[in-house]
């Protein structure tokens, strides 16, 4: 079983090496990256993979986030090129959690009739304001939700991988499929999920809105749409009206707060992928 991973990426030097390292890991075969034109480190990290041999990297120049047209290519490339048998669409801030210790297991238990996953995602709470920098994302955010839900109050929708198929359109937000012009059932799965980071810093935090509600509003064939709603609430009724720090420190609640949630069960300590990604560093550094 041939399995892929596609990701789109804009500065995301500081989580996206551990991303990828993670999901290679765990039983990904090779992966598909698409580079936006980022101005730090992200695309040479993604080089020293390409080297590898292990990944392919892709360059969108136009700063527009037409993310179902890039990661739909990314599919085709996986499926045609490569011949991937799955293939998941992951962001770059997302680690995709196979329960059982690595894709190749919880995948080959699928029903063939099963063709596309619904997959669903936990966000874990933003570190302090105050957190040194120097500290890795994966070390300073150890809680994670139990029911995420995004700006707006909404469920955070899940995020789809998918078996080998024809004609593929990745919809916006990694959220459906579509084969030959036809919408592809997506199946529940519980045997895999998504922890998700996608806010690790006020700095990261910042620049993604900034970034990333201007990049949708440029692109016609999504601005007057619900895509990008969660950016573009944020950019507007927070960075542009200057509370953006105020928004930042109040998705993390105060420590009194924090342990009533966890007694409750509201929200979860989870060091599973810290551990992980500890051991993996480790590894890295050792002399081979």
């Amino acid at each position: 079983m041939i399995i892929a991973l596609t990701v789109l990426c804009r500065n995301e030097e500081d989580i996206i090496d551990d991303m990828i390292s993670f999901h290679l890991n765990r039983g990904v075969n090779f992966i598909i990256a698409t580079d936006n034109n980022s101005n730090d480190s992200t695309r040479e990290i993604l080089a020293t993979y390409e080297k590898q041999g292990v990944l392919v990297l892709l360059d969108e120049k136009n700063h527009i986030h037409d993310q179902s047209v890039w990661v739909s290519n990314m599919a085709r490339i996986a499926v045609e090129n490569f011949g991937a048998d799955w293939v998941i669409h992951a962001d770059a801030d997302e680690f995709w959690w196979p329960k059982n210790g690595s894709f190749q297991q919880d995948l080959s238990k699928i029903p063939p009739h099963h063709l596309a996953l619904s997959i669903s995602r936990y966000n874990f709470l933003p570190p302090l304001l105050s957190i040194d920098a120097k500290i890795r994302f994966y070390e300073s955010m150890t809680i994670r939700e139990r029911l995420s839900l995004n700006s707006l109050g909404n469920p955070l929708p899940p995020k789809i991988c998918h078996r080998k198929l024809t004609s593929i359109e990745i919809a916006d937000g990694n959220h459906g499929i579509r084969s030959n012009s036809i919408q592809v059932s997506s199946v529940p799965n519980s045997e895999i999920e998504i922890f998700h980071f996608p806010v690790r810093s006020y700095k990261q935090f910042e620049q993604k809105i900034r970034l990333g509600a201007k990049a949708i509003e440029r692109n016609p064939r999504i601005s007057n749409t619900g895509v990008g709603n969660t950016w573009r609430h944020i950019y507007h009724e927070h960075l542009r009206k200057g509370t953006l720090d105020e928004y930042y420190t109040s998705l993390r609640p105060s420590p009194d707060k924090i342990k009533q949630l966890i007694l409750e069960g509201e929200l979860i300590e989870d060091f599973m992928l810290r551990d992980v990604l500890l051991k993996l560093t480790q590894d890295h550094r050792e002399p081979r």
